[in-house]
């Protein structure tokens, strides 16, 4: 038994085919044991074909496969990665490209940025490098998430004093 693999695309109303396609394939390969995926698609019209998958999870459903993962596969959202993060797990995030019709813009690569110059998290710009960024997951500690709530708030304060 390998590691536990949850997939969470959030649930904007865009589709992230190609991340379910890029699992489906290294299910295929036998590069990843199908029996330790679990997906929630979205709104992906693409269906896993090796792995289990759920469009969408209520609450105590995503907390239950979360608590379970080792490792979360996540697109370039704030709250999906933090979530994951503060909870202890590897995150692998992949963005969600405007010119794949995943989303408006392409700011998700520039967030992914971020926490990967924080050592949060693993980023994967090409889903082709998914088994990569799998391995490199595995053999990289990650910082834990420190939440700037504190730094926030005493910026806020010396903003107001300042006035």
């Amino acid at each position: 038994m390998g590691n536990k693999i949850f997939i969470t695309l959030g649930s904007q109303k865009f589709q992230f085919n190609r991340l379910l396609e890029a699992v489906d394939e290294l299910c295929e390969k036998g590069t990843v044991d199908a029996e330790d995926v679990f997906a929630q698609i979205g709104y992906s019209d693409y269906f896993p074909k090796n792995f289990s998958y759920k469009k969408f999870l209520d609450r105590d459903e995503f907390s239950a496969e979360m608590g379970k993962a080792d490792i979360v596969i996540t697109h370039g959202g704030t709250g999906a990665i933090i979530g994951a993060v503060k909870k202890g797990k590897k995150v692998i995030a992949v963005p969600r490209r405007a010119k794949y019709g995943e989303h408006v813009d392409d700011h998700q690569l520039q967030l992914i940025k971020q926490f990967d110059d924080l050592n949060l998290i693993c980023s994967c710009q090409d889903t082709g490098k998914l088994d990569v960024a799998l391995k490199t997951v595995q053999l990289t500690r990650y910082n834990s998430y420190e939440s700037n709530t504190i730094n926030i708030i005493s910026s806020i304060e010396d903003y107001i004093k300042g006035i």
